[in-house]
């Protein structure tokens, strides 16, 4: 931020610890760095907490730590701390019967939150003095209690959708033991966490709208999440970013077997790590597209910045896309499913440089003609002024999101009792 020092810097000397799973390439990575980054441009020292969702060696060396280490060195936090359960907790901890038992028959709600009891507090977070703790996913919170142990900390969680959604699309065509643990039951684990926060922060307005009748007691927030604009896309690509989800496979598998067809000799590049999703999930789908995915790379915004057209075939997932949001600030023009913006409070019919396809072959049709203006060579509308990039600017930029982080998020830090 701009201007003396102290000035526009309200969380100026406070420490944010912003507590989150330690995963990367996926939307949840990117609403983390975006909330650090918003932190730190409010004045404030800010440090991660991220915590492995899985029995892991000690962080962070071995299991899946390397992986992440390697993919998130762009994480801006002042310092970085990292836990999980440890593998020998399975038995010696209860996690056994506690957690497993429950997984076994589709309770991911409940594992998750019993990993996360069992996640030690990493070293030398006890010597941190923690103003405020932002945690994101309510299996977190766990983790989040101990940290502030007997400090009068305020603890916001963002939701990040109701996540008892995502397990009932990730237990699809898993193996489960009778009898099977369904979305009311681990949305009740969900609730019962979620309700201890001190401000419950919602990223989309459907979200937003059913926490408020699940927990009425509650304090609630509409905070739309915020990502780094992609670069105007001004090249003649027609692309799909996608990382691996189950939402995002069903879609994707959706475009190529329904939609694809339909527009023969239509050259679409398909980025992300959606390429492991499809070919552990379906395999021969894979092979016979295999020259479409070009994978995870390095620099996404040349991939953006190369865009003619960006291509969102949703039909399936819960919450607000990231990955929509990313395309919005592109500015390039979209073919989309209406579900694309779910979550977003806006009508798409009225963006201009959008198609809404309600169907495959509508979808294929607007694919066709796009694809045939690019190759035509024809002079393409600019990006920079686009509807879409003007949304993004109002609602989904690091501007919009550090606007509304701090209206809700400095009367908490505010009134807290100093420890």
């Amino acid at each position: 931020m701009e201007g003396k020092a102290g000035e526009g810097l309200p969380l100026k000397g406070k420490t944010v610890a912003v507590v989150h799973a330690a995963w990367h390439s996926c939307g949840s990575y990117q609403v983390n760095v975006a909330q650090i980054k918003a932190y730190k441009a409010l004045g404030a020292r800010v440090i991660s907490l991220a915590m492995m969702d899985d029995l892991q060696p000690p962080a962070p060396r071995g299991g899946r730590w390397a992986s992440y280490l390697a993919a998130s060195r762009d994480l801006p936090a002042d310092r970085r701390f990292f836990t999980a359960p440890p593998r020998h907790g399975l038995v010696t901890s209860g996690l056994l019967i506690a957690g497993w038992w429950p997984l076994v028959h589709g309770d991911q709600a409940t594992w998750l939150i019993e990993l996360a009891k069992r996640a030690p507090p990493p070293k030398g977070l006890e010597g941190e003095h923690i103003d405020l703790i932002h945690a994101n996913h309510y299996f977190t919170l766990p983790l989040a209690e101990r940290v502030k142990r007997t400090r009068s900390v305020p603890i916001i969680l963002e939701t990040q959708d109701i996540q008892a959604r995502q397990y009932v699309l990730r237990n699809q065509g898993g193996f489960f033991l009778p009898p099977h643990v369904g979305y009311d039951d681990m949305l009740r684990v969900e609730i019962d966490w979620t309700s201890r926060a001190d401000l419950c922060i919602h990223l989309n307005e459907d979200e937003f709208v059913e926490f408020q009748k699940m927990l009425p007691g509650a304090r609630h927030a509409l905070v739309y999440p915020a990502t780094d604009p992609a670069p105007l896309g001004e090249g003649r690509d027609i692309i799909i970013v996608a990382s691996d989800n189950y939402g995002n496979f069903v879609s994707l598998r959706w475009f190529l077997n329904e939609v694809l067809p339909l527009a023969t000799d239509v050259p679409v590049s398909i980025y992300g790590n959606i390429d492991k999703g499809v070919e552990s999930r379906d395999r021969p789908l894979y092979e016979a597209h295999e020259a479409l995915f070009k994978g995870r790379v390095a620099d996404i915004g040349a991939v953006y910045a190369a865009a003619g057209c960006i291509l969102l075939p949703t039909i399936e997932g819960h919450g607000l896309s990231i990955k929509a949001v990313e395309a919005l600030s592109s500015g390039a023009p979209l073919i989309a499913t209406p579900q694309a913006f779910r979550g977003m409070g806006v009508d798409p019919h009225g963006l201009s440089n959008v198609t809404l396809a309600h169907d495959a072959a509508e979808f294929a049709a607007a694919l066709g003609e796009t694809s045939a203006r690019l190759r035509s060579g024809a002079t393409l509308p600019a990006s920079q002024g686009s509807d879409t990039r003007r949304l993004y600017d109002a609602s989904f930029s690091p501007a919009a999101y550090r606007r509304a982080l701090a209206r809700h998020v400095i009367p908490l830090v505010e009134t807290a009792t100093p420890a």
